[in-house]
């Protein structure tokens, strides 16, 4: 009895098609040829750690197994591909060798992949197409989540673990004492890629070397093994509660303001505190007004109504996601989450196109997710970007901000010289000022209006401005102090004619330089004080006078020893720059410290 003659192809293989087919009877006694083309494929995608390629290789080993058995014939074929033909593979040239393979010896071609069983058939092939089969029930992983687990967490060597309670409000607890075996994480891990690839409610969302991001319903599960960690591992999270906003603590105020003016909006929170949770309830609220709602996600796991579209990055990247949904004018996109520069350059792009944003940023405190923003984009864009902070914390709104761009004095500055675009950050309940944020030079600075400072960053940044103007230009000792709009400049006295300079020339650039008016004082002893240090490019001079000629002295900063030196004929000590004592002249005179030389 002549037998029938079967060439899969890799899809076939992956997708356990061929050992269907047998065990149902229906290709039972075949001559199953693999090509070598097909082991090539999956010895690649296993060494690059691709879940794939071991779900094909086991494939291939169960055929064996059916081969012992008699139940079939397993031959293996075909000359493997040039490293030119696996790097084009995705343009179909390993695929051509497998068919080739299949018209030669006039064999039945069995696939999974619907484009191939078109051009198979286009080439007169004859072609059996098997779709991924679904398999029925609960996969394994689904036995250690009851109705309070939002987690779980599996792996080698580690009893189980999950996270039971609400957003907030949760704790880690053993699902079991018993540690669990490397082969029972691979077991599962391999059973939840099966069925990604089966069934229609399933996907890989991304696949890296060591690690597979899944979507399984409405699972989000990462599984990751060596080299990228470890031992192997899984984490399986799962939406707990599926709200609206009548759940939240949303006031009528805050209400009147995401139906008519917020199209900016950013919703921050620590890790678990329920962002996710009250982003869908937001999406639907929108949907629900007749907006339409678009999100953008990565992975793909917000449980929201089935009128809201869900998209993946269009080709791995978020910026083709976003240009597509420009030219599909949603009233709004959620994007989930922002977190690359990228990321934020989108969010940025599309809202000052018009398009409403909703965007999930962690951060620990409200500030932060408007932070993050300032250091990526135009400060003075930023309200036209962001105009509304809802911060999550414990499954609840704990905090909300508005954000409006002025032209104003930062808080604590008088002169009016000062005036420049501030963006304010206002507690949305009580209008409450609570955050300035203004560019000074080159810097931007955050800065919170109640907080008592010693100094405000306006304030040390001009006191950095002046000393680096000053180093750049004398040798001298001197100490500056900020105090709202006056900076008072303390120097020794034969030092004050250099600082400020013929006709007033020097000072009345530094004055430009830092857009401050500098008062010039003498350094006395209560400011300071003590003998006069002068600085050459290699040391420390000290004029120690008349009594320390010859001798060795103490030298001491504010009172403290600080180290010991001997004085020259003229009473002159040198100190070497770099030494311990050097480091710590420089760092007494930039502070205006006392010092003092005691002859011993």
């Amino acid at each position: 009895m002549e037998r029938k003659a079967v060439v899969p192809d890799t899809s076939a293989v992956i997708n356990s098609v061929v050992s269907r087919l047998v065990e149902s009877g229906e290709l039972s006694g075949a001559e199953v040829t693999v090509h070598n083309a097909t082991m090539t494929e999956l010895e690649v995608l296993a060494n690059k750690k691709k879940d794939t390629g071991f779900v094909g290789l086991d494939e291939v080993k169960r055929l064996q197994s059916l081969a012992a058995e008699g139940k079939i014939v397993l031959r293996f074929e075909g000359r493997r591909p040039t490293p030119e033909e696996i790097r084009w593979g995705k343009f179909g040239a390993v695929d051509a060798l497998i068919r080739d393979l299949a018209r030669e010896k006039g064999a039945l071609f069995v696939t999974s992949d619907r484009v191939q069983a078109e051009v198979a058939r286009a080439y007169g092939l004859n072609v059996k197409y098997v779709g991924p089969e679904a398999v029925h029930g609960d996969p394994e992983f689904v036995r250690y989540f009851d109705g309070k687990t939002m987690s779980v967490h599996l792996r080698a060597g580690v009893p189980p673990m999950a996270k039971k309670g609400l957003p907030g409000n949760f704790k880690l607890v053993k699902i079991s004492d018993e540690p669990m075996a490397e082969e029972d994480v691979v077991r599962i891990a391999k059973e939840i890629v099966e069925r990604a690839s089966t069934e229609p409610d399933a996907y890989i969302e991304r696949s890296y070397e060591g690690a597979t991001v899944v979507q399984y319903k409405k699972y989000r599960i990462v599984i990751a093994h060596p080299p990228f960690s470890d031992a192997w591992e899984i984490t399986i999270v799962r939406p707990l509660v599926k709200t609206t906003l009548e759940d939240y603590s949303v006031s009528d105020k805050l209400l009147k303001r995401l139906e008519e003016k917020a199209e900016g909006i950013l919703v921050a929170g620590p890790p678990g505190s329920g962002k996710s949770t009250f982003v869908q309830a937001l999406a639907e609220f929108y949907a629900g007004k007749g907006k339409i709602v678009k999100t953008m996600e990565s992975p793909r796991d917000l449980q929201v109504d089935d009128s809201i579209s869900q998209y993946a990055p269009l080709e791995g990247d978020m910026e083709g996601t976003g240009d597509l949904l420009l030219l599909l004018r949603p009233d709004y996109t959620v994007f989930d989450e922002v977190r690359k520069t990228k990321d934020f350059e989108v969010f940025a792009d599309m809202r000052m196109a018009g398009v409403g944003m909703i965007g999930v940023v962690h951060a620990s405190r409200p500030i932060e997710a408007v932070q993050r923003f300032v250091s990526r984009i135009e400060l003075g864009v930023v309200p036209q970007v962001v105009d509304t902070i809802i911060f999550i914390q414990a499954g609840d709104i704990a905090k909300v901000y508005k954000l409006d761009l002025v032209v104003k004095v930062p808080s604590g500055m008088n002169d009016e010289d000062l005036a420049r675009p501030v963006v304010e950050v206002r507690d949305f309940e009580t209008d409450r000022l609570e955050y300035e944020m203004y560019t000074y030079g080159e810097e931007t600075f955050v800065v919170p209006v109640d907080s008592e400072v010693e100094k405000r960053p306006l304030e040390k940044y001009a006191e950095r401005a002046i000393r680096e103007e000053l180093e750049g230009l004398l040798n001298v000792p001197f100490r500056a102090e900020v105090r709202g709009n006056k900076v008072t400049l303390y120097a020794h006295p034969e030092d004050i004619p250099h600082i400020i300079g013929k006709g007033g020339a020097r000072i009345s650039n530094i004055e430009k330089a830092i857009g401050m008016a500098i008062d010039v004082q003498p350094m006395d002893r209560e400011n300071g004080g003590g003998v006069v240090v002068r600085e050459t490019p290699k040391h420390f001079v000290i004029h120690g006078g008349e009594d320390v000629r010859n001798r060795f002295v103490k030298i001491r900063i504010d009172g403290e020893e600080a180290g010991y030196a001997k004085a020259s004929k003229k009473g002159i000590i040198k100190v070497k720059k770099g030494t311990e004592l050097g480091e710590a002249i420089k760092f007494a005179v930039r502070a205006g410290k006392k010092i003092e030389v005691v002859p011993q």
